[in-house]
């Protein structure tokens, strides 16, 4: 509430700032590399059917900050899945830099998505840079939901919660502050949209308020670097491990 009344008040700052910084900031590209992949359980039992799953989103869902897509987040998020469960990882990745949620299901409609068993989608921080509302942003995921079970058949949906935005180190104040606020404003309705009683077997929300370390972001102090990727990667897996093993093999 107190973000929405002093909003108009630091409106012309938050519009200058923000236009400044899309001018100087650095522009990485996402890193290259396959963007589907089997990674291997150690101790794998065998005969027993790999896993499937499915990446979406953003610039951080396409690894950027990472040099290749070996050291970003699908790769190392499988690896790491793969090691908890004892069974392979079969991945796949949709993301492109620069979507809102809107934007992560136009791109999913044009695709030709495979069967899985769960996905991780990331997005949430591109509807904040482009104003839009909440409200908006839920509706979308709740299509992309929709969406995602019907052509995939999957069990399980992961939407992480964004980040301490406030803490990026390209954002200046009071850039750092709205964004922070609206962030964690996002994260709550979206903790309330994950937890409704006609998702909550299906989807789960997860925080992610202490994976903004400044000194292990990349180079353009706004996206993560391999190190952070493969510390969310970690994160990501033992969330989904408690929630896959009970999945049918």
């Amino acid at each position: 509430m107190v973000v929405q009344l002093i909003k108009p008040v630091l409106a012309p700052m938050l519009i200058a700032q923000a236009k400044r910084l899309r001018r100087i900031a650095l522009e990485l590209p996402e890193p290259s590399g396959e963007r589907h992949g089997v990674a291997r359980a150690p101790d794998a039992v065998r005969g027993l059917p790999a896993l499937s799953i499915l990446i979406a989103g953003d610039s951080s869902a396409a690894g950027v900050g990472a040099a290749t897509q070996a050291e970003a987040l699908a790769p190392q998020l499988a690896a790491a899945l793969a090691q908890r469960i004892g069974r392979d990882v079969r991945w796949h990745l949709f993301a492109q830099t620069g979507l809102t949620s809107a934007g992560v299901l136009t791109l999913l409609r044009t695709k030709s998505l495979p069967s899985a068993d769960a996905a991780v989608v990331i997005v949430g921080v591109n509807d904040i840079t482009n104003n839009v509302a909440i409200g908006h942003a839920l509706r979308a995921r709740n299509r992309i939901l929709r969406l995602l079970q019907e052509r995939t058949g999957l069990r399980h949906v992961l939407f992480p919660g964004l980040p301490a935005v406030e803490r990026f180190p390209l954002l200046p104040q009071p850039l750092a502050w709205y964004g922070g606020a609206e962030a964690r404003r996002s994260n709550s309705m979206q903790a309330r949209w994950a937890a409704h009683p006609r998702r909550a077997s299906l989807v789960s929300h997860l925080p992610m308020d202490g994976f903004t370390h400044p000194q292990l972001m990349a180079e353009d102090g706004f996206h993560p670097s391999s190190v952070l990727y493969s510390m969310v990667a970690a994160h990501f897996a033992e969330h989904l491990a408690l929630r896959v093993e009970s999945l049918p093999r």
